[in-house]
């Protein structure tokens, strides 16, 4: 009897020890710091219209390297500097080609003599045949070193060519006026056959390259004006359909789409990225479909989900189904429902269990 008493009684203060542990715990995490958040619920895609991302390019822009193998001498121009059309940009050590260069140049020369002098014996010849004092096995063989001395200067000539090309891979130039937007080497390394040593590109002429699904790409057409919003700068720039590709083979489904941007002020530069916003209506399907900002997006490995608040105003992680991402927002297919608020903003570390407070 007092053993079974004695097991009650210590079964009862291992409870009220957990308990109070489990109160002071609780306590502990409501007594953190309240987190200010901002709250949206789901929507459409906010856009009747159809739309897709893309980034911002140069129309003229172009990677210069070179078909020499040398040590690079000099590097005439850093990122950022504007150039002219047949600057000189980098300097390639060219002994070697020098060397060749002269070895031409003296071949000429000799040749040329060779043929200076077969010419003059082929005009006696032909004065002596015209008087009949030479024969025609003479004629004949006075006319062969004639023409292969001339083969041989022409020969000689085109090598010349030969080595003279081969300096523009020396001396690289500007194909265009344009600024400088990276370099790749520096002097003194090894330049190698194909490897990029400059950046160049013309500024104030821009492209925008957009994917398009499948389901929409036969309803957009070459000359279709368009805007594009490029949210870096907060402005919208028309643009005028310019290319529709006709093949998603290589691209994972996604229709390639080249969009021509008018000249404007924007301040626009290569690499922005920018969502075309096509004069075409959404699929019922589309325009329906819940809607969040990818900004809110929260990724845990290959998870992804959202942080909503929960009746005790504490951070609540949803983990999503997401689909396709439209602009600068992407479909929910599952995990969130379009009453429910979840947070785009948050003046704080967010956590699950974290206190809240939903700011105005």
């Amino acid at each position: 009897m007092k053993k079974t008493i004695y097991t009650i009684a210590l079964a009862s203060l291992g409870l009220f020890a957990t308990s109070c542990g489990s109160d002071d715990k609780k306590q502990a995490v409501n007594e953190g710091p309240v987190v200010p958040v901002q709250v949206e619920t789901p929507s459409g895609t906010g856009d009747r219209f159809l739309t897709a991302s893309g980034q911002i390019e140069a129309v003229n822009s172009a990677t210069l390297s070179t078909r020499m193998m040398g040590f690079i001498d000099d590097i005439h121009v850093n990122v950022g500097d504007k150039v002219n059309k047949g600057q000189l940009l980098v300097s390639i050590n060219n002994s070697d080609l020098q060397a060749k260069r002269a070895q031409v140049n003296a071949g000429i020369t000799e040749a040329e003599a060779a043929y200076n002098n077969a010419k003059k014996d082929y005009e006696r010849f032909k004065a002596l045949f015209l008087e009949q004092s030479a024969s025609q096995k003479e004629m004949d063989d006075q006319t062969a070193r004639f023409e292969m001395a001339q083969a041989r200067l022409e020969a000689a000539k085109q090598m010349r060519n030969e080595v003279n090309s081969q300096f523009a891979y020396v001396n690289i130039r500007a194909p265009f006026s344009g600024v400088i937007t990276n370099k790749f080497a520096e002097e003194g390394t090894m330049a190698n056959p194909g490897q990029p040593l400059l950046a160049v590109e013309a500024p104030g002429n821009f492209e925008v390259t957009a994917r398009v699904a499948e389901s929409n790409i036969s309803k957009i057409e070459t000359g279709t004006k368009v805007d594009v919003i490029v949210k870096s700068v907060e402005q919208t720039v028309p643009g005028t359909v310019a290319e529709v590709s006709t093949s998603a083979s290589n691209t994972g489904g996604q229709y390639l789409v080249k969009v021509a941007l008018e000249d404007t002020e924007a301040d626009l530069k290569s690499g922005m990225y920018a969502t075309v916003r096509f004069p075409v209506e959404k699929q019922e399907s589309t325009a329906e479909a819940v809607m969040i900002p990818t900004e809110a997006i929260v990724t845990r490995g290959d998870l992804k989900g959202v942080y909503t608040v929960s009746q005790q105003n504490t951070a609540m992680l949803r983990w999503l189904r997401l689909g396709r991402t439209y602009g600068d927002r992407v479909e929910v297919l599952s995990g969130l429902n379009p009453d429910e608020a979840y947070i785009v903003s948050a003046d704080g570390k967010l956590f699950n269990g974290a206190k809240v407070s939903v700011k105005e």
